[in-house]
């Protein structure tokens, strides 16, 4: 597709962007970059202090490891939404005097935030060496699958950026409706350990599980690092397919409202 094509095209000019976004995210700051592994460092550690340690989930193995591999990939996902969701409203004076591929700005905005995933993966991947021997095999393939769940958080993030330009409210519904998504997602709990009140409606633990499009990725990468055996088949196709479709919608309405996008702003 021309839309991701021009990431290799135009290369030199979403390293720029990129470099405009990553810097400006810290600028000023005494520590600079070093933020981008502090934060999620600090982050990853309040979690699990509350609920690795405080309310440990005493059902599932290695709950700590389970807690933050889920929560890095939610991390990446909700913060990378929220950013593009405004990065074409925010860069707004350089879309109107300069001609260029606009879907870059929402790219580069993720390219931002997975740096910082990428040091959470590196982070999870040296505790699942050290606390889950079990996973020493089969840690390694939550890189390719990480790349792919990047690739659906970045149809997913030029998605919401084009909407936004169009409907000012995306960026608002998106923010409230983040909060329950995060909770209706398996990071803090398990299908597997649901209680028997809950197993006794299977349609709805069918629909948590299937029905949101991020449970089946999150659990692919996750239980690569911390279960000890390979991802099920399902649902690492469940995270392929849901990649090419979130890869394919946002090009479909980026080229539909591409002509259209200066004028809005």
């Amino acid at each position: 597709m021309t839309v991701y094509a021009d990431l290799l095209r135009y290369r030199e000019l979403f390293a720029n962007l990129f470099r405009r976004d990553f810097q400006a995210k810290y600028k000023g700051s005494l520590l600079g970059v070093l933020w981008s592994l502090l934060n999620p460092l600090v982050l990853l550690g309040v979690y699990l202090v509350v609920f690795g340690l405080i309310f440990q989930n005493k059902k599932i193995a290695h709950y700590p490891v389970y807690l933050l591999a889920g929560l890095s990939c939610w991390i990446f996902f909700s913060v990378s939404l929220q950013s593009a969701s405004r990065s074409m409203v925010d860069s707004a004076e350089l879309i109107k005097k300069v001609r260029f591929p606009r879907q870059l700005v929402a790219f580069s905005m993720v390219a931002t935030q997975a740096v910082t995933y990428g040091l959470m993966l590196v982070i999870l991947i040296v505790l699942s060496l050290l606390f889950v021997p079990e996973a020493r095999t089969t840690v390694w393939v939550a890189i390719p699958l990480a790349v792919v769940f990047a690739g659906l958080v970045a149809g997913l993030a030029l998605l919401v950026a084009c909407l936004n330009v169009l409907f000012r409210d995306i960026e608002h519904v998106l923010t409230a409706a983040l909060l329950p998504w995060f909770f209706l997602t398996p990071i803090l709990w398990s299908a597997a350990t649901l209680p028997d009140k809950a197993k006794g409606h299977p349609t709805l633990v069918a629909v948590l599980r299937w029905g949101n499009p991020l449970a089946p990725p999150i659990a692919a990468v996750r239980d690569a690092l911390w279960s000890g055996h390979l991802p099920r088949p399902a649902e690492v196709i469940y995270l392929v397919v849901a990649a090419a479709l979130a890869l394919a919608l946002g090009a479909f309405v980026f080229t539909r409202v591409d002509d259209r996008i200066a004028v809005e702003l």
